[in-house]
């Protein structure tokens, strides 16, 4: 058996392979420049032909943009009225964004367990969470996979609930025919560097409510009734502010960006797509490995790949095969340490055992590199790198 990296064998690869990289070309380089070469670097035409080219490709009738996911999560659960003494759903196992956006708020995010299967919200989990002061719920497409859309929407219509759909890893899916951006109440997405399109730091709300919309609007802007470009068609210089909002703007620069990177999402999601299954046809025989679940009649948009161990069957942990996978050179990463396991939120009275489901699928998580620009080379040697670590380890 060939030696392992961790234990002076020689690496898989001599170069370090991240877990997720972006994809900048001359057309995202020229977009940025005709900008600066512009009359407008914030608060111009750029914001609003990027809201509608996005709001176009999902199908919403209403996108706003924003200057990062963290700040769409936050405007849209001011726009679902969230405040003290509302309770909020939120699944343990994503980004503490998902739920910091409720604390914000003065709200108090309670967390319901996962479908171990595909990660996501259980809605039978959240339907045992809800009482008589829940406001909402916060609905994250982890990895790319849809939440179950469809069970959580009769659950809100049922007890008066608006839905958040944390769509930072989903861009471009679907689900039961139709796009993420049209399945929930309010949609927030991202365009950090590791997700499907970037415009640096950035991220959009949709909806198809235009008071909900309205009321995002006002809170990237200060709570101001109308943006500088509004009171100049309008010939006025007065203003009102009418909600505590905040600086959230997206500038032009940003938008720029993010509008020629659009133009090849579809592309970018195949070739997910294309690396995904070339992952699941090189895993799926080894018993070691549970590859991810796709839910029937969905189309995953695959931000990130992430494999389960099952550690019984291997004598070493989740740990031993990050560390000896990071010395073959293959970026691994883990997606994502229970929110309620946090230092801040066990300062608020959280505690380990909440929820079981997510705190064991939590031990068994690898994410394996996933990006467009990666190579053929680049796919077949993370491949390689996890045949070897397993085999090293199998029990």
């Amino acid at each position: 058996m060939e030696k392992l990296a961790i234990d002076g064998g020689s690496p898989v690869r001599s170069k370090m392979l991240n877990y997720a990289h972006q994809w900048i070309d001359e057309s995202d380089i020229e977009a940025v420049i005709e900008v600066l070469r512009g009359d407008w670097l914030t608060t111009g035409p750029k914001v609003e032909e990027f809201e509608h080219a996005i709001a176009e490709y999902t199908g919403a009738k209403e996108a706003v943009a924003v200057n990062t996911g963290t700040a769409a999560l936050h405007a849209a659960a001011f726009a679902a009225g969230i405040g003290p003494g509302d309770e909020v759903i939120v699944p343990p196992l994503s980004f503490v964004a998902s739920a910091n956006c409720v604390l914000y708020l003065g709200g108090k995010p309670v967390f319901a367990d996962i479908d171990p299967r595909t990660l996501n919200l259980d809605p039978a989990a959240a339907e045992s969470k809800i009482t008589s002061r829940t406001k909402a719920i916060v609905a994250v497409d982890l990895c790319g996979q849809p939440c179950e859309h469809d069970a959580l929407r009769a659950l809100a219509d049922e007890h008066e609930l608006i839905v958040i759909e944390d769509a930072a890893h989903s861009l471009g899916a679907t689900y039961h025919g139709h796009n993420v951006g049209t399945l929930q109440d309010l949609t927030t997405l991202s365009f950090h560097p590791v997700k499907h399109i970037t415009t640096g730091e950035g991220g959009m709300v949709l909806t198809d409510d235009p008071e909900l919309a309205g009321r995002v609007r006002s809170f990237r802007h200060h709570g101001i009734d109308l943006d500088f470009r509004e009171r100049s068609r309008a010939n006025s210089w007065e203003y009102d502010v009418v909600n505590l909002g905040y600086n959230y703007r997206l500038p032009d620069i940003n938008c720029a960006l993010g509008i020629a990177q659009l133009e090849r999402l579809d592309q970018w999601l195949t070739r997910r797509r294309e690396i995904v299954a070339r992952y699941d046809d090189g895993f799926s025989s080894i018993a070691a490995i549970e590859i991810p679940f796709a839910i029937a009649d969905c189309q995953p948009a695959w931000h990130l790949y992430v494999i389960k161990l099952n550690i019984d069957k291997l004598r070493t942990d989740r740990e031993g095969i990050y560390k000896a996978l990071r010395a073959e050179n293959i970026g691994v990463n883990v997606h994502y340490i229970p929110i309620h396991w946090l230092s801040h939120y066990r300062g608020l009275g959280y505690a380990s055992g909440e929820c079981p489901q997510a705190e064991r699928s939590y031990e068994r998580l690898i994410t394996l590199p996933l990006f467009p620009a990666m190579s053929d080379e680049d796919v077949g040697d993370a491949i390689e790198a996890v045949v070897k670590v397993i085999a090293a380890y199998d029990a």
